[in-house]
């Protein structure tokens, strides 16, 4: 009796290799399980799963021209119950995390309240250019005046 794709059959682990299992079918015919076909987890060592001799289900993936079997041993077993899909009606909206900041200006401070661009740019170069001669301050006095890190004349 010739094999069809598609069927499930049992037969028996008659070799292991590095690469799979050959097994000889219940129709006399023999057919091999390549490892990626053993289990739907990843398989290091077809031993730890397959022993020779072993009585196994599996299904027929392919019959070649020269008689070759391709069998699965992953495909023959019931369907395993998948996690719950993810749809994208089941995403919740994202939302920024709270900064300990609410946007909420009702109550706030003058300075606080939302102010047009140049007002920000002005402030800003206000600051900036605080920072700058204190950081000319501090490196005047850390080096002696007039005189660079070097040690030479700034001029």
């Amino acid at each position: 009796m010739q094999v069809k794709i598609g069927d499930i059959v049992e037969g028996k682990v008659t070799g292991l290799t590095n690469f799979g299992a050959f097994v000889k079918l219940t129709t006399g015919e023999v057919g091999m399980v390549h490892i990626s076909e053993v289990a739907s987890a990843y398989v290091k060592d077809i031993k730890d799963h397959l022993s020779e001799g072993q009585d196994i289900k599996v299904k027929v993936l392919a019959v070649g021209d020269n008689g070759k079997i391709s069998l699965s041993i992953k495909q023959a077993q019931p369907e395993q119950p998948k996690e719950k899909e993810f749809k994208q009606s089941d995403r919740k909206p994202y939302r920024k995390p709270n900064r300990g900041n609410p946007p909420v200006w009702q109550g706030r401070p003058a300075e606080d309240k939302p102010q047009s661009f140049e007002d920000m740019m002005a402030k800003f170069k206000q600051i900036s250019d605080e920072k700058q001669a204190d950081i000319k301050r501090s490196g005047e006095s850390r080096h002696g005046g007039g005189y660079n890190r070097r040690g030479s004349n700034k001029y």
